[in-house]
């Protein structure tokens, strides 16, 4: 079974992404990158990519990491803001009934493109 059969497929990635931004809009700490972004597109795109790099039924056809983060990277994205990106993954996961276990493996992938995103 894939990731993202474990984490409950599509119904469970549509109320994840959606919970995801709303922790993200509102924490000070990040909600100023999504200013000027169209957030239906913004998410749709997650919803691809997290459906794509869990295992589920999508091809994720946008940019790669460092083409799609290049305009944050001018705003002052570093790392401490991928922690604040896992850390409210990982918090919308748990708080919609996945697997500690399921967690860390979605933080894991979300950590193995930091580099990329950093432009490293």
């Amino acid at each position: 079974m894939s990731l993202y059969e474990r984490l409950g497929g599509e119904p469970a990635f549509t109320a994840a992404v959606d919970d995801f931004y709303r922790r993200m809009l509102t924490d000070e700490r990040v909600a100023t990158f999504f200013d000027d972004v169209d957030m239906e597109g913004q998410i749709a795109k997650q919803k691809a990519f997290l459906t794509y790099v869990t295992g589920g039924p999508a091809e994720y056809t946008g940019k790669d990491m460092r083409a799609a983060h290049a305009p944050l990277l001018e705003k002052g994205l570093n790392s401490s803001h991928v922690d604040v990106v896992i850390e409210h993954l990982g918090a919308t996961l748990l708080s919609l009934g996945a697997a500690p276990d399921d967690v860390a493996e979605v933080a894991k992938l979300a950590d193995s493109v930091r580099a990329d995103i950093l432009s490293q």
